[in-house]
């Protein structure tokens, strides 16, 4: 069986059993509050758990690294959504130690996209069409900084109303233990 045909066939038992009825909520973060985290699958459930979210009470963005890369890319974007759609008035940007951004070895990871078929001639067209593949694949050398400049990409952005806190924090993957390394009710 494959993956898709697992899935739609839980997905068959859970509507037709109504297990979507604990979940109902609102659209709007009850906790009016939008966290952007790592992707890193031993968050999915440990990172609501620690920070005491449930469905509905926040609005979630996750992508490699919980790292805003472009001020006018899809995460900052959803976070002034989220603030003025859904009265967001919290951003909480929680990396986490260990992640695999944090040094990736871009050599590595480009040889791999090269022995999944992508060729060296591709890549070259990427390049002298002006896009640094390996600068745009690299991510961070220390989560503490990354965390820093998502915050003050968010608190600097031109559309980011004032009176919005936004924090940075670390979560450990393995207790869930949380570090505040930025707090933003602080000036």
């Amino acid at each position: 069986m494959s993956k898709l045909e697992e899935i739609l066939e839980f997905n068959k038992n859970f509507v037709e059993n109504k297990e979507y009825e604990k979940y109902e909520t609102s659209k709007n973060p009850k906790k009016k509050m939008v966290i952007l985290s790592c992707m890193d699958t031993r968050l999915t459930d440990l990172l609501p758990r620690a920070l005491n979210i449930k469905n509905g009470d926040a609005k979630l963005i996750k992508n490699a690294g919980a790292a805003i890369m472009h001020p006018f890319g899809s995460i900052m974007r959803s976070i002034i959504v989220a603030v003025y759609e859904f009265n967001a008035d919290e951003v909480f940007v929680v990396g986490h130690s260990g992640c695999g951004m944090c040094n990736l070895n871009t050599e590595g990871l480009l040889q791999k996209v090269k022995d999944r078929g992508i060729s060296e001639e591709t890549l070259n067209t990427l390049a002298n069409g002006g896009i640094d593949v390996k600068g745009w694949l690299h991510g961070f050398d220390s989560v503490e900084k990354s965390i820093e400049d998502s915050v003050n990409m968010i608190k600097n952005h031109p559309l980011m109303p004032e009176g919005v806190a936004i924090h940075g924090l670390i979560i450990d993957p393995a207790t869930g233990k949380l570090d505040v390394h930025i707090n933003g009710y602080e000036k």
